[in-house]
């Protein structure tokens, strides 16, 4: 999907009234995913694309309604305004016009709670009368004028002292739309050559990477149905580029312990011919891996079960190689689910490193000496990466990271750290990752 409400032969006050109830889902601790499952088909790619313009600058929308309307209105009311106010706010490249947005939402407004209209329409004509004075009051806020959470702000201050507000702007960008070509169908080269003859421009990568320079529906991607190609950021196909700098033997048993949705698991079935179990704790994400198999015509064996209990699940036969995909804070990938940053709380990240580090410490026996594990994680946060390898490794004297490749560590959102640097004149960073290579000794007795 692309992130332009614009495409949507709806009204905009129908799309409006969908993405209200997004944000209020978002706002009661649901996932923007969940919300938009239950949005009516024909009018769901709009609605995502407005609930990801107004999330992106949620906070300064409700710092602007606390000084327009100091009671919040019912929460159908109070999320359509807000959806309004942050589609209003000029940093975000509004993508309608002023009167034409006040005007729809005062229809919206009026089909949800009549006697609610012209409350809406007061508090935006106010907002568009007021809108200098609003903004430079509101920048106090450092949640208003960074659209994060202050105790996200400050971990990121904390672990990127340098580069903080860098980070916090770019989360509100959009992201770039990367693709990674099918290694048995074709290469990045001759994919950019059948773009152009779809009249797609795009740039080609490191390996098999190719950017476009426009994102567009995965139903214009040529050959996308018949397995030619995938949707996956940049960095995230360097996980299994660095799993494959050492060379493994066909047939060998690998293992992607938290696979869903399937993105590395069929890369690395595109590069090399091998035994891989795919495992997920969610079924109905696991379905995801199968289905995403299918496409690209791949196969693997796939099992619902936790990889934190091998117990459960493990034959006993050790694994050449492990891609271990942790659960983590997502911080890394806010721009492509700009809910997170409202759904996270600081509470949240101890728990997930603790998660993290049970899945380190169960698999790790599973690794046969000389095996490698591949640990990654979409996060910014020190604490989900290079911290929690530090500790791993005071833990087992049997590990280390082997100088080759090296291990880029983590990787921020940033131009000057985008690991698939673009030619093209719309060249953005890749997404915000940690990853690091993990080598068990052969001899765990004499490291």
């Amino acid at each position: 999907m692309t992130d332009d409400p614009t495409s949507s032969s709806l009204p905009l006050a129908t799309l409006l009234g969908h993405t209200a109830d997004a944000i209020a889902a978002v706002r009661a601790g649901e996932s923007l995913n969940t919300a938009l499952d239950r949005c009516p088909q024909r009018a769901r790619p709009g609605t995502q694309a407005l609930s990801f313009h107004a999330l992106r600058w949620l906070g300064s929308a409700e710092a602007a309604r606390r000084i327009l309307a100091k009671k919040a209105p019912p929460p159908r009311i109070d999320a359509l305004l807000l959806g309004a106010l942050a589609l209003l706010w000029p940093a975000g490249e509004p993508p309608y016009a002023e009167h034409v947005l006040v005007d729809q939402a005062v229809s919206a407004a009026r089909s949800r709670d009549k006697g609610s209209a012209s409350f809406v329409n007061a508090v935006l004509r106010r907002f568009i009368r007021e809108k200098a004075s609003l903004i430079e009051l509101i920048s106090a806020d450092p949640a208003a004028r960074w659209n994060h959470p202050a105790w996200w702000l400050d971990q990121l201050r904390k672990d990127w002292p340098g580069q903080w507000q860098a980070i916090a702007e770019a989360d509100n960008t959009r992201p770039p739309m990367t693709l990674r070509v099918n290694a048995r169908r074709g290469t990045a080269e001759s994919y950019q050559a059948t773009l152009a003859l779809a009249g797609l421009s795009a740039d080609t990568g490191p390996g098999y990477e190719v950017r476009l320079r426009q994102p567009v529906p995965v139903a214009r991607l040529p050959g996308f149905a018949a397995g030619e190609v995938s949707v996956q950021d940049g960095n995230a196909q360097r996980a299994v580029e660095l799993l494959l700098a050492a060379p493994l033997t066909a047939g060998a048993r690998v293992l992607d312990a938290c696979a869903a949705p399937g993105g590395k698991t069929a890369q690395w079935l595109e590069r090399a011919d091998l035994e891989l179990l795919a495992l997920d704790r969610d079924p109905a994400r696991l379905t995801r891996v199968d289905e995403t198999l299918a496409r690209l015509g791949l196969a693997a064996t796939t099992l619902a079960a936790d990889a934190a209990r091998p117990e459960t699940w493990w034959d006993g036969r050790p694994f050449a190689a492990i891609l271990l995909d942790a659960p983590c804070s997502a911080s890394g990938i806010v721009r492509r689910h700009p809910d997170v940053r409202w759904l996270r709380r600081a509470s949240d990240i101890p728990a997930l490193v603790a998660t993290q580090a049970r899945l380190l410490d169960a698999l790790w026996p599973l690794l046969a000496p000389g095996g490698r594990l591949l640990y990654c994680t979409c996060s910014l946060f020190r604490a989900e990466g290079q911290d929690q390898i530090d500790a791993f490794l005071q833990r087992h004297g049997d590990a280390f990271v082997p100088a080759s490749p090296p291990s880029p560590g983590h990787l921020l959102p940033l131009p000057d750290n985008d690991a698939t640097p673009s030619p093209g004149p719309t060249a953005a960073a890749a997404d915000g990752f940690f990853l690091t290579l993990l080598e068990k000794h052969r001899d765990p007795t004499n490291p």
